[in-house]
């Protein structure tokens, strides 16, 4: 065969190291692009001369959209056949990454666990991403629910890793640069609120909604290049357990991530994934809403200029957060999409 069917569970094997096509530069156009579709409005990585006097070289990519590509790249190889994205650990976002830059991508198979229908299996892979001169920009541990080509086919090595429930804060943001936290313009950021500002416990409810187009999810996955089928096949979605094409999850991450600026516009990049999971599918004609919860607040070894934010981020569909719609019991509120466990940076 000279095409690729996509692997499926049984073609895993523990330990392997997967490395992915193609590299990927990603230039002021996917920036321009990534902003359309989301809307992000941090002042980083909005303006070149905001970015300098702060202290970076210039705008810096969103690290999100950092986080999409490097994503992307593992699917063809990773969750081409995947039912869904289940969750993330151990995410670190190690250094700025710059328009013009080209991002290639590693993945190491960390986890393998049959379902107990024997239809499917989860696999947990620990990806990295590393730029042109090999340095590593982001690594991160995801898992995915992958089906089986044949149900009797036997697994021969089965294990689940033991993650981090956190990423440590001397661990985050190791390649950041010195920044000057006084020549960070509060005005111009279109905030007033720094570090300080926050306490552990306060909840944010983010306020505004996007409604999630056809459109512009088909745009997002191809910019990503992530050719996951239950996001483009619309034909073959029609048999499935939802009967239509699902959102990449990634999407909403990146939705909720561009309404937090509303409550949130200082937290000027992200260090860390401590812990993710996509609660419920979104689908287009979905509104998207958010709040926030500060978990912890952290110093950085040896850094005067920035702190941490430790924030867990509700997405909803549907369903506006005045209430911040949660978990109930042993489940969530049925609106609920998301539920993300992450670092963000703030001057002080």
């Amino acid at each position: 065969m000279k095409t690729n069917p996509g692997r499926f569970f049984e073609d895993f094997r523990l330990g392997e190291t997967i490395r992915h096509a193609t590299p990927r530069t990603v230039t002021a156009g996917d920036v321009a692009l990534y902003t359309a579709l989301y809307g992000p409005r941090f002042a980083v990585q909005s303006s070149d001369a905001f970015a300098a006097a702060f202290g970076y070289t210039r705008a810096p990519l969103d690290d999100l959209l950092v986080f999409h590509v490097v994503f992307g790249k593992t699917v063809p190889d990773i969750s081409l056949n995947a039912v869904a994205n289940l969750g993330y650990a151990e995410g670190r976002f190690l250094r700025p990454v710059y328009p013009g830059e080209t991002l290639n991508t590693v993945s190491e198979v960390i986890g393998l666990k049959e379902s107990s229908n024997r239809q499917t299996g989860v696999v947990y892979v620990r990806s990295t991403g590393t730029d042109a001169a090999g340095e590593v920009v982001l690594s991160y541990c995801r898992w995915v629910l992958v089906r089986k080509r044949d149900p009797e086919a036997a697994i021969a090595v089965e294990a689940v890793p033991t993650l981090a429930k956190a990423v440590a804060p001397e661990d985050l943001a190791a390649g950041l640069p010195p920044l000057n936290a006084q020549a960070y313009d509060l005005g111009l950021a279109g905030s007033p609120h720094r570090l300080g500002d926050y306490a552990v416990g306060e909840r944010i409810d983010h306020v505004d909604g996007m409604t999630v187009e056809e459109a512009e999810h088909q745009i997002a996955t191809r910019l990503f290049q992530n050719t996951a089928k239950v996001h483009f096949d619309g034909y073959a979605a029609k048999d499935t357990r939802f009967g239509k094409r699902l959102i990449y999850g990634g999407h909403v991450i990146s939705l909720a991530r561009a309404l937090s600026f509303n409550g949130l516009g200082n937290a000027f990049a992200i260090a860390g994934i401590n812990a993710g999971r996509h609660v419920a599918p979104l689908f287009s004609g979905d509104t998207v809403y958010a709040w926030s919860e500060v978990l912890a607040v952290a110093d950085l070894p040896g850094r005067s200029d920035v702190g941490a934010l430790r924030l867990r981020t509700v997405a909803t569909k549907n369903q506006p957060c005045g209430a911040h719609p949660d978990k109930t019991g042993d489940g969530y509120d049925p609106a609920v999409i998301l539920d993300l466990d992450y670092w963000v940076l703030m001057p002080r």
